[in-house]
């Protein structure tokens, strides 16, 4: 049942991904040919603005996440408990140990950060550490040591890159109603007319199909990691008793926003009503699943 799961969400996220570029070549195609008469033109600007923004995206350091979070650096010494069950997890998972970090909050919340296994960072918050025995710490950081073994992290730097390569196309679309557009030939054509509304619904509409292609691939991601807790800890109902301590908590005084994503549960405690926008799944469908493991 595990390495079912772990298989089903490995081949969904590939397909978010594969949907991810389709969409960036729909929005450089309509861009292109909105504003210069043709096609591959912008897809030549959509390959260059979202190579642009996974590297920007790619190179940011992980001290630039945990100074948006207001955490800071703990050593062995000053957080034994952390630090040593972040050691256990990392050895288990056979990656390199995460730098740790605590970010002073009474809600409970963990996230991983870092584009990839040697330069990733774990960080908790004091509410975790005070609410939470050893044995459901073990599951939170099993969930993020399995994000940093996944790659996860990296792949969520990568969706972002996409969907700010897509807000800029279609910010470059918006602009081009102010600023004119090239003059055709063919604009009276009721092909092109028909592929100018293909065009213009395209540029309107990428961004909001972005958003929800980043939430669906972050709750998916979240869902492998639980299985993945499962796999490091030999014990679900660790992870299980966390994620009622977690749901059963107020919302975090210093989360950021741009980074909602990358804790355990979502830090603000605002599930909207379709669970389209969401950036993690219900904590009750997560331990229905657990509960079958």
């Amino acid at each position: 049942m595990l390495y079912q799961q772990i298989a089903q969400n490995k081949r969904k996220t590939i397909y978010v991904l594969i949907g991810f570029y389709v969409l960036v070549g729909l929005m450089g195609a309509a861009l292109g040919y909105f504003c210069y008469g043709r096609a591959t033109i912008g897809i030549a600007i959509a390959i260059g603005v979202g190579l642009f923004y996974m590297l920007m995206t790619l190179t940011q350091s992980t001290s630039i996440v945990m100074s948006m979070n207001n955490a800071h650096p703990v050593t062995e010494e000053q957080a034994p408990v952390l630090y040593h069950v972040v050691q256990d997890m990392a050895m288990v998972g056979k990656v390199p140990m995460p730098k740790v970090y605590i970010i002073d909050d009474p809600s409970p919340n963990a996230f991983a950060t870092g584009s990839d296994p040697q330069h990733a960072a774990v960080a908790a918050t004091t509410g975790l550490l005070e609410r939470l025995n050893r044995e459901e710490l073990e599951g939170v950081i099993g969930h993020e040591i399995s994000h940093i073994r996944n790659y996860d992290i990296r792949l969520q730097s990568t969706a972002l890159a996409l969907s700010s390569a897509i807000s800029y196309l279609a910010n470059l679309g918006v602009n081009s109603f102010f600023w004119g557009r090239v003059n055709r030939d063919d604009d009276d054509n009721q092909s092109a007319i028909i592929a100018m509304i293909f065009s213009i619904l395209t540029l309107i509409l990428g961004p909001l199909a972005a958003t929800l292609a980043q939430m669906a691939l972050s709750r998916n991601r979240e869902y492998l990691a639980d299985a993945g807790s499962v796999e490091l800890t030999r014990n679900p109902q660790g992870l299980i008793d966390a994620l009622r301590a977690i749901s059963d908590s107020e919302p975090m005084r210093n989360a950021n926003t741009s980074s909602a994503s990358l804790y355990i549960a979502d830090p603000f405690k605002k599930g909207s009503w379709t669970h389209l926008f969401d950036t993690h799944p219900p904590i009750e469908k997560r331990i229905e699943r657990l509960e079958h493991m």
